[in-house]
Formats: structure tokens, C-alpha cells, sequence
């Protein structure tokens, strides 16, 4: 059974740091891109950053490039998203989801498993 764990997510102020963590299982981890969706009330779901098989390479939406950073650690079966310099725009659920395969795409639909989800609060 595929399971996708999201944490770390929390309310900060604009301008802090966080760190959101998936711990994955159930399946071969190192065989499949991941990916970062999220998703803000009243507005669809968004591509946030996705990580081929080994590391490289990666995507980032616009909106988050230089500020984000998508890692994995394929022997920990663990995927990471750093986010800096975070504005209250970026407040969302954000999800951890599996690729159908080994290649990366920008759409949810290409996108298999996902998580429960960790909420990210930025206030001004």
C-alpha cells in the first residue's frame, strides 16, 4: 500500500523559514519522480516543485524559484521541500504526491498518490 506522509508545515510570519517532510512506503522509492503540489481556498490545485528519480533534475513554478528547494533522500525513502523568504501568498495546503513513473510533469493529473496534506499559514 502507498502511503505519503506529509509534516512540518505551521504558521509563521513573512519572511521565515520552513521545512515540509514526506516519508514514503509501500513502495520502491528511488523509481519515481516527486513531486510538490499545493492548494490555496477557492483556487485550484498547483504544481509547486518535482524531483526526478536520482536528485536531478528538478522544476520549480515560477513563483517559487530562488525561495524553494525540492530535495529527496532516496535511502531514507524521505522527500523535502525548503521554503525561505516565505510571503502570504504562499499560504496553502501543500501535498506530497508519486509520479506514475520515473519522468516529471507539471500537472496534477500525472500524479498518482498524494498525501493527506500540511497545512502552511504566512501572515504579514
Amino acid at each position: 500500500l502507498v502511503q505519503l506522509a506529509e509534516s512540518g508545515g505551521n504558521s509563521v510570519q513573512a519572511g521565515g523559514s520552513l521545512r515540509l517532510s514526506c516519508a514514503a512506503s509501500g513502495y520502491t522509492y528511488g523509481l519515481y519522480c516527486m513531486g510538490w503540489f499545493r492548494q490555496a481556498p477557492g483556487k485550484e490545485r498547483e504544481g509547486v516543485a518535482a524531483i526526478s528519480t536520482a536528485g536531478t533534475p528538478t522544476w520549480y513554478a515560477d513563483s517559487v524559484k530562488g525561495r524553494f528547494t525540492i530535495s529527496r533522500d532516496n535511502a531514507k525513502n524521505m522527500l523535502h521541500l525548503t521554503m525561505n523568504s516565505l510571503k502570504p501568498e504562499v499560504t496553502a495546503m501543500y501535498y506530497c504526491t508519486r509520479s506514475g513513473g520515473s519522468w516529471c510533469s507539471q500537472a496534477a493529473k500525472d500524479y498518482n498518490y498524494w498525501g493527506q496534506g500540511t497545512q502552511v499559514t504566512v501572515s504579514s
